[in-house]
């Protein structure tokens, strides 16, 4: 019997219920896991409230690090007792055990601790896929990244820093300006104070940034575009703010730059790919060049109390259930 959070209607974090259910043998292709711990994800909230729709009633989570119990047929990827973490997959990472395709599995590496992967899977491999495939950054380059201080946001800090990249980083507030500087951030916009557009131009003597990494959506997307040098790049990884609807017109006007939305799936497929990303990860994190751990710790059942913390803008860096 497994312990699980569910969801039976889309609405506020309350919809969030916590439930048994039968996990059954793995089969063909499956391994089961039983999760040390489960990373809190802003995504998460797009699927409870029905932004990103799910067939209901629905699990909810798709990031967590655990053990393998157990096997099914013909699965050669990992085996009993192996350390893993994931990404992908079907929902339900809101679990205390459940079953996994088992080809989504990543081998924990010996001096990576379940904490520290718990707080740097996700987040590390989209800061990979966006700095290193996305858009390559290359040193001596100036960006500017959206909640530089989020989960992501002080993973992208560390390895804009590895990387030789200058990286102005906007922030809610001083505190936060002060954590994001200390993960390497070089130059901080507090947005309750400060015009980003404006700041970024001085920054740069008015050249602006070649790229601009966004996950705040509707709230900074003129920002963005203010901000950005002819020609230069938006990349839209998220919408916590809200979804972002632009005039083709608009790019034009703001200098022929160009939009993306990524998504990971596409970046970290087929298996070999995902794989060669959490090693460049895993390499940085063994060096020492990106260190995580979880900031805001909540158990299984509190999951409702961790997606509050997070719409409040009340986390920093990466927030964990624990089962």
């Amino acid at each position: 019997m497994a312990r699980v959070v569910r969801f039976h209607e889309t609405g506020g974090p309350d919809v969030l219920k916590l439930e048994d259910a039968d996990v059954a043998a793995p089969g063909v292709g499956e391994a089961r896991v039983r999760h040390t711990f489960v990373a809190v994800n802003f995504i998460d909230i797009y699927f409870r409230t029905g932004r990103y729709p799910l067939a209901l009633p629905s699990g909810l989570g798709s990031d967590a690090v655990g053990v393998v119990e157990a096997v099914g047929p013909d699965v050669t990827d990992v085996r009993p007792g192996d350390r893993v973490g994931y990404l992908l997959g079907p929902q339900g990472a809101y679990a205390d055990v459940r079953l996994m395709p088992a080809d989504v599995l990543i081998p924990l590496p010996d001096g990576v601790d379940d904490r520290t992967a718990s707080a740097l899977m996700m987040k590390g491999m989209t800061a990979q896929y966006l700095f290193r495939q996305v858009r390559p950054l290359h040193a001596g380059e100036t960006i500017l990244y959206h909640a530089a201080a989020g989960g992501v946001g002080l993973v992208a800090c560390q390895w804009a820093r590895a990387l030789g990249v200058t990286m102005i980083g906007t922030v809610s507030t001083d505190e936060k300006a002060e954590i994001a500087r200390a993960h390497g951030c070089t130059h901080v916009i507090v947005t309750s104070r400060e015009d980003i557009a404006k700041r970024v131009r001085e920054l740069t003597d008015g050249h602006g940034v070649p790229v601009v990494y966004d996950s705040v959506g509707k709230d900074t997307l003129m920002a963005s575009l203010d901000s950005l040098q002819v020609r230069g790049a938006l990349i839209s990884n998220g919408t916590s703010s809200g979804p972002v609807v632009i005039d083709s017109q608009l790019l034009a006007r703001k200098g022929s730059v160009w939009v993306t939305r990524p998504a990971m799936v596409h970046y970290a497929t087929p298996r070999a790919k995902m794989l060669e990303m959490a090693g460049e990860l895993f390499d940085h994190v063994l060096a020492g060049r990106i260190r995580g751990e979880p900031r805001q710790v909540f158990a299984l059942e509190e999951a409702a109390s961790a997606h509050r913390a997070l719409e409040e803008r009340r986390t920093v860096g990466a927030t964990v259930l624990v089962p």
